[in-house]
């Protein structure tokens, strides 16, 4: 279970990365911008220390 946890998190945070840019792209204010991000980065970390302290 905590592999599928790990991919689950990596992968929101790339639709999350991914949903920023089209935003930002589209004309959106920054701080939504802003908050994909964050959300994003805190996926993204939360996956990586899972995958290294398990």
């Amino acid at each position: 279970m905590s592999g599928v946890l790990t991919v689950v998190l990596f992968a929101l945070g790339g639709v999350l990365i991914g949903g920023a840019w089209s935003m930002r792209q589209q004309g959106a204010s920054t701080k939504a911008v802003a908050l994909f991000g964050v959300m994003a980065l805190m996926s993204v970390t939360a996956g990586a220390l899972r995958l290294v302290y398990g």
